[in-house]
């Protein structure tokens, strides 16, 4: 094994793989980030050999370019090639760029075809009646671990007023603060508070290295403005899926991210991709980034001088409290019109009930939707993520932290439901903010606006049954 190879722990907690399995198999020395093209990726496992088995044909899958893409070479060429030859099952998995999935969601229901298996990175709520419900197979993955879904789970694919779970959660991405240990050593601060980035954020910038959080149309604009927001008591709903937006906490979140921009940030903010972010970090222009660990991991596969220096936190507490999102929530789908259910509701179950090699060869960006989807639960995501080897040593070890605490569902208080879905997939809340810190909107009319334009929302899925 090479030298810059991530040195990801293995226990025996782990499933039944060996250390020396997985990382061969995982092919982790090759964790970089990847954002895809307009072309579609497409693996193939397991032609049919085992005839007469259970299931049989064909399994097509649809999912993103993992940001890690060790994890999309280790699931196709090793993972779905055993479960099909398992299964007698032809597995085909076919890769998009994250932002292309809603435009292919979108033709496939309007043509009635496409896979069996849809993945999204955001819960699906808009598409309940195009979809299998799932609760069947919900309890037979709690059944067969002996434990309930997690919270992030639970709340980001049931829909209490229909009953029905329209999406299957396959994990969660906790998203922490990547930040320069260094920089902001010299100026003896953390970003520890949201108060503590605003007062850091001209010495940064003045330093030469700007603060690095979106206010554009991609994903994680859409998070990061959305846990800004959570910070200072603003939500888009309460837990009764009435709209809330238009309050104090709102529009002291839109006042303090105006400053932090004014003062720390630049304008290219407004027009980032999901990769923004991710490279300019890495590139070393940026002192702060909220994202998933896959900066840290590039980090580190590069032998970046810059690795060592970055450290990984919660997201900065707020008056109100430190809440964050779910960097992505991994929900799966099965269409109506799926040709092999009874194939995809195996998949998701198999899956799920044995998660390690998921986490593992995901570099710790994947955690369960079921806690005891990894063997042994959280205390062995814990034990894992504290033996990387990586320094600063012990880095990793917060993941869990924020995934237990700090980690909510789009939609918290609530549930994730239709309202929200499209809310989201409008980005709303990214254009809200940038409207502010570009001095089109003051705080309070911004909360207005986006107040009457997200009612009309709720409103028509209100009419539809949905809320």
């Amino acid at each position: 094994m090479n030298d810059d190879r991530p040195r990801v722990p293995i226990t025996a907690d782990m499933d039944e793989l060996t250390r020396r399995d997985l990382l061969r198999k995982a092919g982790l020395g090759a964790i970089v980030l990847v954002y895809g093209g307009a072309s579609v990726k497409k693996a193939v496992a397991a032609v049919p050999k085992y005839r007469g088995r259970e299931l049989a044909g064909q399994l097509r899958i649809m999912q993103w370019s993992h940001f890690v893409p060790a994890y999309d070479r280790w699931f196709d060429g090793q993972y779905t090639k055993a479960w099909g030859e398992k299964n007698d099952t032809e597995v085909i998995v076919d890769h998009v760029n994250l932002a292309e999935l809603p435009t292919r969601a979108a033709a496939e229901v309007a043509s009635q075809s496409g896979h069996d298996l849809f993945q999204f990175l955001s819960p699906p709520a808009a598409y309940e009646d195009q979809v299998v419900a799932m609760n069947d197979i919900v309890q037979e993955v709690s059944r067969k671990l002996h434990g309930p879904m997690g919270r992030v789970g639970l709340k980001s694919t049931y829909n209490p007023r229909t009953k029905k779970y329209f999406g299957f959660p396959d994990n969660y991405v906790p998203d922490p603060v990547h930040y320069r240990r260094d920089i902001w050593g010299e100026i003896g601060l953390a970003p520890n508070s949201w108060e503590d980035v605003r007062k850091a954020a001209p010495r940064l910038k003045a330093m030469g290295r700007p603060i690095g959080i979106g206010m554009s149309q991609e994903l994680d604009s859409n998070m990061a403005m959305i846990a800004l927001m959570q910070c200072y008591g603003g939500y888009i709903q309460n837990a009764d899926a009435q709209v809330v937006i238009n309050s104090k906490g709102t529009r002291d979140a839109l006042a303090v991210m105006k400053d932090i921009y004014k003062q720390g940030m630049t304008s290219e903010v407004f027009a980032w991709t999901a990769a923004s972010n991710n490279t300019s970090y890495v590139a070393g222009r940026l002192s702060l980034a909220l994202n998933a660990i896959s900066i840290a991991r590039t980090l580190e596969n590069s032998n970046s001088p810059l690795a060592d220096k970055t450290w990984i936190a919660p997201i900065p507490r707020g008056p109100n409290q430190r809440l964050g999102l779910e960097h992505v929530m991994g929900v799966y789908v099965i269409w109506k019109f799926s040709k092999n259910k009874k194939a995809a509701k195996k998949f998701l179950v198999d899956m799920q009930t044995r998660y390690g090699p998921h986490f593992v060869n995901s570099g710790f960006y994947n955690f369960p939707a079921w806690p005891k989807g990894v063997k042994g639960g959280f205390k062995a995501i814990r034990k894992a993520t504290a033996a990387d080897k990586h320094k600063p040593l012990g880095k990793y070890t917060i993941l869990t932290t924020i995934a237990e605490k700090y980690t909510a569902n789009i939609g918290h208080p609530g549930f994730s439901n239709a309202g929200i879905d499209e809310v989201f997939n409008k980005f709303l809340i990214p254009q809200m903010f940038a409207e502010v810190a570009q001095d089109k909107m003051s705080p309070a009319e911004a909360a207005r606006a986006a107040e009457r334009e997200i009612k009309a929302i709720y409103a028509k899925w209100r009419r539809r049954k949905k809320l």
